[in-house]
């Protein structure tokens, strides 16, 4: 079938998308947020391997970081949790949200388009990740002063580096999973 190109001014019906030639459009000139991490899907299988090892329950708050697609705080909900899931990237916030819809848990997460540098995960029972080296440095100090002991902190794929070795670790299809808990000494380190 052959389409006729678009006429300026045409009117699209809703939700329709226009692809244009037009270099003055191009990509780098729409404002996008600045992303540390990429989006890499977690599996289904390291997901759930993540909050058994937090022990998510009905008594919990989760907060995942850069929650991407939101598919770790469905899962939290789908046990029964409050979750909440913060991402930097508008377009992954309406899909989270589009998500937790299907799943028929969005009576009990909520998705905020935010900075994770800048969240407040001091609601959090369980804090979880799938960031970078580097963004998990950056965020342990944060974590140390505003999580309360004994809240746990899983991270997928990278640890929190020498200064704060995991209690447990585990391999699932060779995928690292690391686990800590909120001690007094983090909460010392911070000067709290």
């Amino acid at each position: 079938m052959t389409h006729s190109p678009a006429r300026a001014g045409q009117l699209y019906p809703a939700g329709a998308v226009r692809l244009s030639m037009d270099t003055s459009q191009a990509p780098s000139a729409i404002p996008r947020p600045h992303l540390d991490v990429p989006f890499v899907p977690t599996p289904q299988e390291v997901i759930d391997a993540m909050l058994d090892l937090s022990r998510v329950g009905r008594d919990d708050m989760l907060i995942d970081l850069g929650c991407g697609d939101g598919r770790i705080v469905i899962g939290a909900a789908r046990r029964g949790a409050r979750a909440t899931g913060i991402d930097l990237n508008p377009l992954r916030v309406t899909e989270a949200r589009e998500n937790a819809r299907r799943a028929g848990v969005d009576a009990r997460v909520i998705f905020r388009e935010g900075d994770l540098y800048e969240a407040d995960v001091t609601p959090a029972t369980v804090v979880t990740l799938y960031l970078l080296p580097t963004v998990n440095l950056r965020l342990r100090a944060r974590l140390w002063r505003q999580l309360e002991v004994g809240t746990r902190v899983v991270s997928h794929a990278f640890d929190m580096g020498p200064d704060w070795p995991a209690e447990s670790m585990i391999d699932v299809d060779e995928r690292t999973i690391y686990v800590w808990t909120i001690a007094e000494a983090q909460k010392r380190a911070t000067g709290i």
